[in-house]
């Protein structure tokens, strides 16, 4: 009898527990019912979302870094230390994404903000677009327009009709439709987009249509392409489409991006400037969205320039402390997200030629992009058979890397001087570079070490990141995880480990949008 009566207190117990435990709410920081925010939390009305196209931990760290190294007068603090240099580093929220998509551990822009913009899964090259070819998906930017009248930004320092801006209104089977990209764009009807121009603008030929630009401007957008133009603008303009003054071929494959940040003059316009003219343009009571790529980390990542890639995430980083400061004046109404699509390059921080060592303050030797490089002096040097001596003399001016003082021993750790090794490195890379170009591999080991990239180039921005400690392990995408991190109301959804489709699925639930 006793026995039966304790059985039957045992088992009152346990179904008293089951029943406070599903009427528990999560504790904070714990996983978020489906009614989303913990309680007395508040609803975003203004979203930041920043991605750095490449962008993962191996760029976000080595820029810190370098960071710490230079705020430290370029020596190295002793004993070594570091703290979060870039803002976004120091939001109260940090998790990271899986990034692989339908077809590849190692996806490509175009399916990766696929994910991020509308939850679902795609191949490479897709744009919001299912893996049947057919079934098209609403994106968060397409929900909280045309559910919340909210105001949407897109602002990307690569072309504006490129693959992560356009998979936010964008709707094709390949990311190469560039025209058609852009006519989506036009009939998006978002407010106010920003960067590089529009690629591939022309209609294809004997079409009646007509270009981008004009069907923009009927579309009833106001297109400016002056910096003077893009300053006088005002809220009650309407929408806008912001093409940046100075635009540069930066590499083989594409015309008219935004400039490398290394090598922006003084006076022209950065990413920030963009983002703080979209805030003026955007800002109503009833909220916005802007998505702001910081683009071109990815294409110096797959150029393999550590360097320049550096200071494209320090861009970005500005860009982000201009909705820092919107989100001090509006902290429980605003969010700000910070990601990567995924990681280029694979970047490692350590070299076997430098053991344990890293030399970060070489970097700051180099002065202009790997584009700026190959545009402005290599065309010339293939052009005039220019003198290995003369190429010599601006390498130095231009990466630091000096001629060996004699051909007798190696030169010291950290020292910019080239070894006898690295020097017939560079001479072989010139030559071919005087005689050939860049896609005249003659064996696959040659083909692995240049890829698509100009031999003396990528030979020249190897080196400096090898004497600094750095390593590339490739010239194209890789399946690291991205790193997320967030501020403001809702934030704290953001944490722990999960999907690139949970960023969207996160923001979906923070706005109710269906």
């Amino acid at each position: 009898m006793k026995k039966s009566i304790a059985i039957l207190l045992l088992l009152s117990l346990m179904v008293s527990l089951l029943v406070m435990g599903c009427g528990q709410t999560p504790a904070e920081g714990g996983t978020p019912t489906d009614g989303g925010l913990q309680p007395g939390g508040k609803l975003p009305k203004y979203i930041f979302l920043f991605i750095g196209d490449g962008m993962s931990y191996p760029q976000i760290q080595v820029t810190n870094y370098y960071m710490t190294v230079q705020a430290n007068g370029g020596e190295y603090p002793n004993p070594l230390q570091s703290q979060s240099n870039l803002s976004f580093m120091n939001f109260p929220v940090s998790g990271s994404a899986q990034t692989y998509d339908r077809s590849s551990f190692a996806p490509d822009s175009s399916s990766t903000a696929t994910a991020i913009a509308t939850g679902n899964k795609t191949y490479s090259g897709y744009l919001n677009v299912g893996v049947n070819g057919f079934d098209k998906y609403e994106t968060i930017a397409e929900k909280l327009k045309s559910q919340k009248d909210y105001k949407i930004g897109i602002v990307s320092s690569v072309n504006i009709n490129h693959a992560t801006p356009g998979a936010f209104y964008a709707h094709q089977t390949s990311r190469t439709k560039y025209f058609h990209i852009g006519k989506e764009l036009v009939k998006s009807g978002f407010d106010y987009f920003a960067g590089g121009a529009f690629l591939a603008p022309e209609p294809e030929p004997m079409s009646p249509e007509k270009d981008l630009y004009t069907q923009a401007a009927e579309a009833g957008y106001k297109v400016v392409k002056t910096q003077a133009e893009a300053a006088a603008l005002k809220p009650g303009d309407g929408k806008a489409i912001v093409i940046a003054e100075h635009l540069v071929k930066t590499d083989m494959d594409f015309v008219d991006a935004m400039d490398y940040e290394i090598d922006r003059q003084e006076g022209e316009w950065a990413l920030a400037d963009y983002v703080s003219k979209g805030i003026e343009m955007l800002d109503n009571e009833n909220g916005f969205f802007m998505m702001v790529e910081g683009g071109k980390v990815d294409w110096a990542c797959h150029a393999n320039d550590a360097a320049t890639a550096i200071h494209e995430v320090i861009a970005l980083d500005n860009a982000v402390k201009k909705a820092i400061e919107f989100y001090n004046q509006h902290p429980d109404e605003t969010l700000i997200i910070v990601t990567g699509d995924h990681e280029t390059g694979g970047i490692s921080i350590g070299y076997a030629g430098t053991d344990y060592d890293t030399f970060l303050n070489n970097l700051d030797s180099q002065k202009v992009s790997y584009a700026t490089f190959n545009n402005d002096y290599v065309a010339k040097y293939r052009e005039n058979k220019t003198d290995f001596n003369t190429v010599m003399a601006d390498i130095t001016a231009l990466f630091g890397l000096t001629v060996p003082a004699n051909f007798a021993g190696e030169p010291k750790d950290g020292s910019l001087e080239l070894s006898e090794y690295e020097y017939g490195l560079l001479l072989a890379a010139y030559e071919k570079t005087i005689n050939f170009g860049p896609d005249t591999a003659s064996d696959q080991k040659e083909e692995l070490l240049y890829d698509k990239y100009e031999p003396l180039t990528v030979t020249v921005t190897h080196i400096l990141a090898n004497k600094s400690g750095l390593n590339f392990s490739s010239y194209v995408h890789t399946g690291l995880p991205a790193a997320v991190f967030a501020i403001g109301a809702g934030a704290e959804l953001f944490d722990g480990y999960y999907d690139n489709t949970d960023i969207f699925n996160k923001m979906k639930e923070l706005t109710s949008v269906q």
